[in-house]
This record gives C-alpha cells, sequence and structure tokens, in this order.
C-alpha cells in the first residue's frame, strides 16, 4: 500500500529550478515560482534558478553543470516541453540522461488527462537520470508544475514514502561510475 512511513525521517533534498523562456522575466515567472513554493513547502532545498532562453546548448549546459554540482540533487525545468520549433527543452534533457524514466511521461500523462483531457497528449514531459541527479522537464504552465509536483514528485522527493522512492535510490544512482 501506498503512504507515508511515519517511522522514518523526512530527508531534504536539494532541487534546482530552471525556467526555459524566451520572453519570461523573474518576476513574471509563475511557473517557477510554483516550483519554488511547493518545494520548499515541502521541505526541500531550492539550491538554485535560473532563466535560460529556448536554445538547445544553453539548457543542455545548464543541466550538465547541474548535475556536476555535488549540491544539487534535483533538476527540474519548466517550459519548452511542446510541439512548437521553439519547444527543444526535452531534446536537451535527452542529450544529457543517462537513463530515461519513461514511467514518469505516462504517469504525467494519466494526472494530466484528469485535469485538461487530450490535450495532455500535447506535451513531452520527461524524466531522466544523469552523474547521479535526477531531471524533470515540466510544461511551461504553473498547472502543470502544480500537478507534476503535487500527485507525483512530492511523493517521491519523500524518503519515507511507500513502497518505494527516488531518495531511498540516491546512492546507487552512479553506482555504475564507481566499479572497476
Amino acid at each position: 500500500m501506498s503512504g507515508i512511513d511515519e517511522a522514518k525521517a523526512f530527508v531534504p533534498v536539494r532541487v534546482a529550478v530552471l525556467t526555459v523562456s524566451d520572453t519570461r522575466t523573474p518576476e513574471e515567472d509563475r511557473s517557477g515560482q510554483t516550483l519554488v513554493d511547493r518545494i520548499e513547502g515541502a521541505g526541500h532545498v531550492v539550491a538554485d534558478r535560473r532563466i535560460v532562453p529556448d536554445e538547445r546548448p544553453t539548457i543542455a549546459e545548464q543541466l550538465r553543470a547541474w548535475c556536476a554540482d555535488p549540491e544539487i540533487d534535483v533538476v527540474i525545468s519548466t517550459g519548452g516541453t511542446g510541439l512548437t520549433g521553439r519547444d527543444v527543452t526535452v531534446d536537451a534533457h535527452r542529450d544529457v540522461y543517462e537513463k530515461e524514466i519513461e514511467a514518469f511521461a505516462t504517469v504525467f500523462t494519466i494526472v494530466s488527462m484528469q485535469k485538461i483531457g487530450t490535450s495532455a497528449v500535447q506535451s513531452r514531459a520527461t524524466g531522466g537520470v544523469a552523474r547521479g541527479t535526477y531531471l524533470f522537464a515540466l510544461p511551461g504552465s504553473p498547472g502543470a508544475c502544480k500537478d507534476a509536483w503535487d500527485e507525483i514528485l512530492v511523493h517521491q522527493f519523500d524518503y519515507r514514502h511507500r513502497p518505494c522512492n527516488f531518495v531511498e535510490i540516491f546512492p546507487r544512482l552512479d553506482e555504475h561510475r564507481r566499479r572497476k
């Protein structure tokens, strides 16, 4: 049964928030702020926050920099997951992933279908792992960020969540790098 094991202590994770947009400023970044509020509200730490333009190399460069930073456990981006020509965030994420978390896109679609119906097919939300860091690309709407956090990520980033969660396998994400 899914739920919280109250016998376990909460373990905060350090999350970087990346808004991908050609037009947003920090004051207008409602999606990024939605994520920050939820991350902090859940007891986690916002380790960094940036806005970058919809440029695949720039996005990938920022993701790689955060993956190399031992002070960042998770990167969540918002924006650029759609179907238009400027929507390159998913492609940049996949340039960085060592492993993709395919089920994240499926579960996100299920959650989205309950909120926006068949319009959910227009999102290419994705998740993956690189250099022991979790990466997630979410749509650029506050509602989508709220849904992804409230329905999926808040549970998976709670060490107490059962039957399993992302936090408990952190030490094993990069075990292939330690093998000889």
